[in-house]
């Protein structure tokens, strides 16, 4: 049996997290997240809980929905356009899978996405560099 209180106080840090993030610190959030949903459905897969596996991949979709809509395609150039694609591709790949689920394919993904969320996350921290 969960903890209530356990579960409420995750959620109030996580609201404070997010209340007080920058924009690519947010990015790098949604990027946790779907990890956690993406190893989610791992786990619904290998344990052969359907309904664990789908619910990580509907999770996994919302996300990456909420990636796409986020970008600024204006301001964003050419990076927003291949981050556009590439978000595209994922979710027809997670849609895919959700319908025939196969481990190799879905690490394949978990380890793109990873990638991406490190990339967001090196660039969060590193120190801006002004161009005079």
């Amino acid at each position: 049996m969960s903890n209530p209180y356990a579960a409420s106080a995750n959620n109030a840090y996580r609201a404070s997290q997010v209340l007080t993030s920058s924009r690519g610190q947010l990015v790098v959030l949604t990027f946790d997240g779907l990890l956690t949903a993406l190893q989610r459905a791992r786990v619904g897969i290998t344990m052969n809980k359907v309904e664990v596996r789908c619910a990580g991949f509907e999770k996994s979709l919302e996300i990456i929905g909420e990636l796409l809509a986020s970008l600024d395609q204006e301001r964003g150039g050419s990076i927003a356009k291949e981050l556009s694609a590439l978000y595209v591709f994922l979710f027809g790949e997670l849609t895919s899978l959700g319908v025939r689920p196969e481990l190799a394919k879905l690490d394949t993904i978990i380890a793109m996405v990873r990638e991406l969320r490190d990339a967001f996350h090196t660039i969060t921290v590193a120190p801006r560099r002004d161009v005079a």
